[in-house]
């Protein structure tokens, strides 16, 4: 097999377990809540801590990977993420809970950035559409079979063991990475932002945790709003040492990238809309709806199954129309499948809602296997680790922002409607909070020019043959009048 395939499998495995295990939770929530003594709204802290654990720590990926060889820091990080999971399984409160979410972010900061920064280094941009395609069909598989396997153990068995898939998933991988994988160092690596990154992972981890809270009660008001202003003051502080250091690791210098800003900005908004619906729709069906964690499970994974039909015509689509065409229109369907979710009701025929869920996943996946390609598509090789840090970061960020706003938009449902207690009537507005969010990063997409990612998709191509179609025409076109007006003249002379 050649590496436009092995090395994308290889990558694929993190996300495997990345997804599996975030779709499995989402699932399993409820009940996880209920043994632990605490609430579902509360219990999301587990799902912002581990997404927080990630943005802190993803800025170091990058250098990490470039120091010990992508080998090490991948087949490193698939363990930690392995133990994480076994504290997972073994957690009685809250606090173990949190904690060992936390570890597991550790470990995703470091496998799914470096495993990326791998299949970027490994592949020709030519053929990049098609290798996300590859890291992302078997990543898929995840969130297919993890809803209704996280359900489906929830219900017969015990939630404590939906952690425990992970480890021989992490085991293939990491025997993978070592046999696979060159062990390949950079020959000279930059010198590590510490300052930096402890001002940003400061800035992040009190902006995005203050947020998540806000909604809660968790906290009183003054403390969220001292992290927020925390945070706010921290994340400042670094933008001003950013500018007068020579490897920060957060670049935003890389922002003057029409291309990756787009897929920063927009792609920020267009995951925070749809970063919610995980943690908003299995808590629809189970505890609006009033179903069975392995029934919600079931209905849950018609998202993903509508993903994987995507991914065998996104080089063709893009290639057809265009990153920034198809990314703008894209943008709107996609949240308006979103909103769609906002009109199921008790009586909603369940096989309705999955024939939204399906046709809905088919134009999230498509949006983004565009959006991972494009970021990259004007980045040199020699600022692609900076980028895929940027990148992993605000990816992070925008699901944790998601979870948040979701919460945040159904406990205000909740108390502007006085009720206590959660019912299926006040998912809806969460759910159109959400979807406008990310119909509004169509604005963004479509200020990038009009042949962006043209090389990396395969659209130029199409443009130069169609205009040396036109060329040959037009020459046809005028040899055939030129012999025309020639043989009027040798019939005038003759006459």
């Amino acid at each position: 097999m050649n590496k436009e395939r092995l090395i994308p499998l290889i990558v694929a495995t993190a996300l495997f377990m990345e997804n599996m295990d975030s779709t499995v939770i989402a699932t399993s929530l409820p009940a996880i809540a209920a043994d632990i003594g605490t609430s579902p709204l509360t219990l999301k802290l587990a799902i912002t801590s581990y997404l927080l654990s990630l943005a802190v720590f993803i800025p170091a990926s990058g250098w990490t990977a470039d120091r010990f060889g992508p080998r090490i820091v991948f087949a490193g990080a698939v363990g930690v993420f392995m133990l994480g999971s076994i504290g997972c399984a073994l957690s009685s409160s809250v606090t173990d809970f949190v904690f060992a979410r936390i570890v597991q972010g550790l470990g995703g900061a470091m496998m799914t950035p470096v495993g990326r920064l791998v299949l970027l280094r490994s592949v020709d941009k030519s053929a990049l559409v098609n290798a996300m395609a590859w890291v992302t069909i078997p990543a898929l598989i995840g969130p297919v079979i993890g809803p209704p396997l996280g359900g489906f153990i929830t219900t017969y068995f015990s939630w404590h063991w939906i952690f425990l898939i992970n480890i021989p998933i992490g085991l293939l991988g990491i025997f993978m990475a070592l046999k696979y994988i060159d062990p390949i160092k950079s020959v000279d690596p930059e010198r590590f932002d510490l300052y930096g990154l402890v001002l940003a992972g400061v800035g992040l981890a009190g902006i995005a945790f203050g947020l998540s809270v806000a909604g809660l009660n968790l906290l009183p008001w003054t403390v969220i709003a001292a992290l927020v202003g925390i945070g706010s003051v921290s994340m400042a502080l670094y933008v001003i040492h950013a500018r007068r250091t020579g490897s920060p690791v957060l670049d935003f210098a890389l922002l003057r990238l029409p291309t990756l800003r787009a897929a920063i900005i927009g792609g920020f908004m267009f995951r925070l809309g749809i970063g919610a619906m995980p943690f908003l729709l299995p808590l629809l069906m189970q505890v609006g709806f009033g179903l069975t964690p392995f029934q919600s499970g079931l209905v849950t994974f018609a998202s993903a199954v509508g993903a994987m039909g995507m991914k065998t015509l996104a080089a063709r689509i893009i290639r057809t129309f265009g990153f920034r065409n198809m990314m703008t229109v894209n943008a709107v369907v996609s949240a308006f499948f979103l909103a769609a979710c906002a009109l199921f009701t008790v009586t909603t025929p369940l096989l309705l809602i999955m024939i939204i869920l399906v046709v809905g996943g088919f134009f999230r996946s498509l949006q983004f296997t565009a959006i991972n390609t494009v970021a990259y598509a004007d980045v040199e090789a020699a600022q692609m680790s900076r980028a895929t840090t940027l990148v992993s970061v605000n990816q992070q960020l925008a699901v944790s922002a998601g979870v948040a706003v979701g919460a945040f938009s159904v406990e205000t449902t909740l108390a502007l409607h006085h009720q206590t207690e959660l019912s299926a009537d006040v998912f809806a507005p969460a759910f159109v909070v959400v979807s406008l969010i990310s119909a509004a990063s169509a604005w963004f997409f479509w200020q990038m020019p009009q042949d962006a990612g043209h090389e990396i998709s395969g659209r130029k191509a199409i443009e130069i043959s169609s205009r040396k179609e036109a060329a040959k025409s037009a020459a046809s076109a005028a040899l055939k009048v030129a012999t025309e007006d020639t043989q009027d003249a040798r019939d005038q002379r003759l006459g």
